[in-house]
């Protein structure tokens, strides 16, 4: 028995003295930004970090415990100097580090008074290979929606330096979420992106659709009221938000008319139902000739 036994764990112990090794690494806090909805974002810098989009770190706040490590996708785009996580607060760690970080505070906090942060990783997941596809589908669920933050970030600065030599043609962009205020910290992004996209004449390149999947009667009234004013009363986006959830089979039976011939990456970020609805479409919309539409599944789960 030991000679099977003794390959695997001589390669764990290895990992486990280079996961120590990177997490002994000098991390600074460069800023701690609050956003809505009990979400921050830490802004972090470390000597030798790369990272593609799409992937994650794992943290700890010795702080906070001196023992938990816990994962978070990166926000942030490779062509930014600092890389960056988002933390919604749902618990007794992320509490302790919204307190740490002194976001509990009125006052200015000093940057030497915010906490020490270990890190280990990026590490890789699927999202990376959404620029190996002409045609793609994101779809994130609630909190999901943070690898495709990095992802339309580094689209975005793509297009502000050379579009010219990016593969990818058209993303199909789905998020799904259950309340109005997730919606406010990442509407910032997409405003952006929707506004450099016009100014580049090319607002086809994004299509964007964001479902609300549930809302009391009073917010439905409010909703009714301003339904006609040019911009979305929730998000700011001239793209409407849409109410309920997508019929997913008209959505990927649409794509394949408008694409015929194409490899389309459908790439998911969210829970295991989801997972099996996008996964069955995927396989029922494509062609079974190879010159024909083909939909590509993949998925990460948090």
């Amino acid at each position: 028995t030991w000679k099977w036994v003794v390959g695997p764990m001589f390669l764990y112990l290895c990992e486990r003295l280079v996961r120590f090794w990177r997490s002994q690494q000098k991390v600074v806090i460069t800023k701690v930004v609050i956003h809505p909805f009990k979400t921050i974002e830490l802004q972090m810098m470390k000597k030798g970090f790369k990272m593609e989009v799409g992937q994650y770190i794992f943290v700890k706040c010795p702080a906070v415990s001196k023992l938990e490590w816990h994962p978070f996708t990166l926000t942030s785009a490779p062509e930014e100097d600092y890389f960056s996580i988002h933390v919604r607060i749902v618990g007794d760690w992320t509490e302790g580090l919204f307190n740490a970080c002194g976001c509990d505070k009125q006052e200015f906090q000093e940057a030497w008074k915010l906490p020490k942060i270990a890190v280990d990783g990026p590490f890789g997941t699927a999202s990376e290979d959404v620029f190996s596809y002409e045609i793609v589908m994101l779809v994130g669920a609630g909190i999901g929606v943070t690898p495709f933050a990095s992802v339309l970030k580094s689209v975005w600065y793509k297009y502000c330096h050379d579009a010219t030599n990016l593969k990818l043609k058209k993303i199909y962009f789905y998020w799904l979420c259950r309340d109005t205020h997730a919606f406010e910290w990442f509407a910032d992004l997409l405003q952006s992106l929707e506004a450099q996209m016009q100014e580049r004449n090319n607002a086809e390149f994004l299509s964007y659709n964001i479902y609300l999947t549930g809302w009391d009667e009073s917010q439905a009234t409010h909703f009714a009221v301003h339904h006609e004013e040019e911009k979305d009363v929730i998000t700011g986006l001239k793209q409407k938000t849409l109410y309920g959830r997508p019929n997913w089979e008209n959505e990927f039976k649409t794509i394949a008319g408008q694409h015929p011939g194409s490899r389309i990456g459908v790439f998911l970020c969210g829970p295991e139902g989801l997972a099996d609805t996008l996964n069955k479409q995927s396989i029922s919309n494509s062609a079974a000739d190879p010159r024909g539409v083909h939909f590509i599944f993949n998925k990460e789960n948090f």
